[in-house]
């Protein structure tokens, strides 16, 4: 821009030229300026900002500075500079904040478009998104399958809404943390998510929420932004991301120099497509609850939990382990040539019954009308028998194993079937298979040698064939933690549940103190945050430390990893990689916060191996 100064730009009174028109103009001049801004970058090891001025046809440098970029723009210009020779690989991988890689995943609310919010909540699962509210599960299905775009209204949600997160572009709840239902598995299968919106009253009679005199009817309009948990009505323009090669050019530099691996958490063939393109190097937790809910299971597995015949559960059970076997072999396939854990039945049976007060309901009013149902008022008893005051501490995980062999025979058998049959195709399976909720060495052993080796050897008869396959256990109680010398014995390798295990570390039910007085504790102090989002490093982390190194003075091979949510929190993988070092082989993460969590763990690698460069933004 001649005959002009940066005040002029700055203020818009003229209107600078393209840098091309220099190089046509004063070529010397240009090449002048190139070779300087090369220079001052190759010193400063970023992107300059440089504001110059030519007087007489000599180059003057007035001033520089680090560049203003947003996240994708930093990580191909780190990828170029490495390229280059400018910086190294360490400084290159440093240089990127972890939020840079989570940003660059997800839409983002276009700002200067959206409006005053209607309210917020806690931004539990990132992107933003919108759809018309929907405030059941099965509204949610049937609107979808009709083309419509729908977003998941609920005070808070429970296992049996799955369904309904699956057909919805995003979910909003009024209850519920970070670590919530609704968090947890709307994070699992990357649909955008804020909970814990108190302020929304939500009125399932009339399909209605409300926040002051703002009503939002089912059908209408509404925009959530789970980076920030604000809620909008209506439509907002968001930002969509787009991928360049270098993204995940740039995760496999930080694969390379990291001593950690990382898996991911994934229950669906959908989302271990989604972690392997995002790079994640086998499945650390397959959660096989979902497979009993899925259509034409759920009847069946009722039949199972109600039944007191042994034989009859079998029976049932055969059915199920079939339709399971096509489950593993689908997730399987996709996740060939890597290890994948898949974890046996964990959550209480009464999850997979009808509701208590609504058969309650049902029986009195057919008592009232002088017409009892038998088949009710049974299921009714048995639902009542099998309540419990803490279920999250009652029969659930290798509890169910040992009372129900059946049901982790059947889990076996579907999954050793389905490796069998994919090595025929000439594919390789590396199967592990994994005993939750275990507080007493003798519970592993009674599964092991009673229920999954004879199943296995029962399998390898069947198909004349063998493969070879794990067995471990998922550390998440206090005593596992304990007593991990005599647990190692006996596995082939361990994975921390740190969802569970920090809920019984402080004795905190994680779907209620978020609620009732988390914000409190951290308001005053009490806490420096929430441990059900961050690994509590005073106490969760030093329980963990005690216990890897105690499995490893008795099998100092032994595979040990985390599968918690913990494992895809950046935050917390940096105390993990503080606190217990290499004790752990990986981290497991939902399969959108894989590439977060290969960028961490290779950052924290370079702090761990003493090669961090001293220069760097992050």
């Amino acid at each position: 821009m001649p005959y002009a100064q940066g005040e002029d730009v700055v203020a818009g009174i003229r209107t600078p030229k393209p840098i091309e028109k220099l190089k046509e103009e004063m070529p010397e001049v240009y090449e002048q300026l190139y070779n300087g801004v090369k220079l001052i970058e190759k010193t400063k090891k970023e992107v300059q900002d440089v504001e110059f001025t030519i007087e007489k046809g000599k180059l003057w440098f007035l001033q520089t500075r680090n560049a203003k970029m947003n996240p994708l723009a930093v990580l191909k210009t780190r990828v170029d500079m490495y390229k280059e020779g400018m910086i190294t690989k360490e400084e290159a991988i440093m240089g990127v904040k972890p939020e840079y890689i989570l940003q660059m995943l997800y839409p983002r609310i276009d700002e200067s478009k959206a409006g005053k919010p209607l309210t917020k909540g806690i931004p539990a699962s990132p992107g933003a998104v919108s759809g018309q509210a929907v405030f059941d599960p099965d509204r949610a299905v049937e609107w979808s399958k009709a083309g419509k775009q729908v977003i998941l209204v609920r005070e808070e949600t429970k296992p049996d809404d799955v369904h309904g997160f699956y057909a919805s572009v995003g979910v909003l709840t009024s209850r519920g943390g970070a670590t919530s239902h609704a968090a947890v598995v709307a994070r699992a299968i990357g649909r955008p998510a804020v909970v814990g919106a108190e302020a929304l009253q939500i009125d399932y009679s009339t399909r209605t929420a409300r926040v002051g005199d703002v009503v939002v009817k089912e059908g209408d309009w509404i925009t959530i932004d789970g980076f920030t948990g604000n809620v909008y009505v209506g439509k907002v323009p968001t930002i969509e991301p787009k991928l360049p090669p270098e993204f995940f050019e740039f995760l496999d530099m930080a694969d390379s120099v990291s001593v950690f691996g990382v898996r991911a958490n994934a229950d669906t063939p959908d989302d271990a497509a989604i972690a392997r393109r995002f790079g994640a190097k086998g499945i650390g937790l397959l959660r096989t609850e979902r497979m009993f809910r899925a259509p034409g299971r759920l009847d069946l597995f009722r039949k199972v939990i109600l039944s007191d015949n042994p034989s009859e559960r079998k029976e049932l059970l055969d059915q199920l382990a079939e339709m399971m076997k096509r489950d593993f072999l689908e997730i399987f396939e996709i996740m060939e040539g890597y290890p994948i854990t898949v974890r046996l039945f964990d959550p209480p049976l009464h999850e997979f019954l009808p509701n208590f007060e609504e058969l309650v309901t049902e029986v009195t009013r057919a008592r009232t009308l002088g017409k009892p149902d038998p088949e009710k008022e049974r299921l009714l008893a048995r639902v009542k028998a099998l309540m419990e005051a803490n279920p999250m501490m009652g029969h659930r995980g290798v509890r169910v194993g040992i009372t129900y062999p059946e049901i982790y025979a059947a889990q076996v058998k579907a999954i050793v079937s389905a490796a069998l049959e994919l090595k025929r195709k000439g594919k390789h399976v590396d199967v592990q298979i994994m005993i939750p909720q275990v507080a007493e060495v003798r519970e592993l052993e009674i599964i092991i040698n009673n229920v999954v080796k004879p199943t296995v050897e029962e399998v390898f008869k069947t198909y004349g064939d063998r493969i070879d396959f794990k067995i471990g256990t998922m550390m998440e109680t206090v005593r596992s933690c304990l007593t991990a010398d005599k647990i190692a014995k006996v596995v082939d390798f361990m994975s921390f549940g740190t969802n569970d295990l920090t809920q019984a570390v402080f004795s905190f039910s994680r779907d209620d103190v978020e609620n009732k007085f988390m914000s409190k504790y951290l308001e005053l102090g009490v806490l420096p945050y929430d441990p059900f989002v961050t690994i509590d490093e005073d106490g969760v982390a030093k329980l963990m430390k005690i216990a890897i190194d105690a499995a490893r003075s008795v099998k100092p091979d032994i595979e040990i990893g985390i599968c918690g949510e913990h494992g895809g929190d950046p935050d917390s993988i940096k105390i993990l990689a503080k606190v217990v070092g290499r004790g752990l082989n990986y981290f497991s993460a939902s399969p959108y916060r894989v590439p977060v969590a290969r960028l961490v763990a290779a950052q924290e690698s370079l702090k761990i191996l003493g090669k961090a460069p001293k220069i760097h933004i992050y």
